[in-house]
């Protein structure tokens, strides 16, 4: 059985609901409720020591896209992302998993927000299966560094990808 991740919040494909864009608060010029969907999985691998969940927009007019949410060290036992349990004020992760910094400059869901006549662009959610408990990392290390920790240490990993535009 292959690692399977999914959401109650959307399916594969789907438009996000204004519940998971961008608050107003960040002055980007959306006005939804900025919290990170739910999120669950099966099928884990052998060997997997703990989880890693990231939401990356490759289509950001960026020229290297745009990294909404980085969580590591999820528990090996871990099924499970409640909804909005990427607000850091939350307290809806588990007990050593660990939120690092975004594109915003913080850890912490942010909400997808395009430019307005963009078009579409896609939120990539990634669940990792991690063969380590913990990656060396703290809430201020980039997501690229987190990345390449990543991309040495994954034992699999499964997408989901939901789609917004303005």
């Amino acid at each position: 059985m292959a690692l399977t991740l999914v959401s109650s919040s959307f399916k594969e494909g789907e438009t996000l609901r204004m519940d998971h864009i961008l608050s107003a608060d960040y002055g980007f010029g959306c006005g939804g409720g900025n919290k990170s969907p739910q999120l669950s999985w099966s099928g884990v691998p052998e060997g997997t020591k703990s989880f890693a969940v990231s939401c990356f927009d490759p289509d950001a007019p960026t020229g290297s896209g745009f990294w909404h949410w980085v969580v590591v060290n999820i528990p090996a036992g871990t099924t499970e992302l409640a909804l909005d349990a990427g607000n850091p004020k939350a307290g809806l992760l588990s007990k050593g998993a660990l939120q690092t910094r975004t594109d915003f400059g913080a850890p912490g869901y942010g909400g997808p927000c395009p430019p307005e006549g963009h078009g579409p662009h896609r939120y990539i959610f990634t669940l990792f299966a991690v063969g380590q408990e913990a990656l060396q990392v703290k809430a201020d290390t980039s997501a690229a560094i987190i990345g390449f920790q990543l991309h040495f240490n994954t034992v699999a990993k499964a997408t989901l990808t939901g789609l917004f535009q303005r």
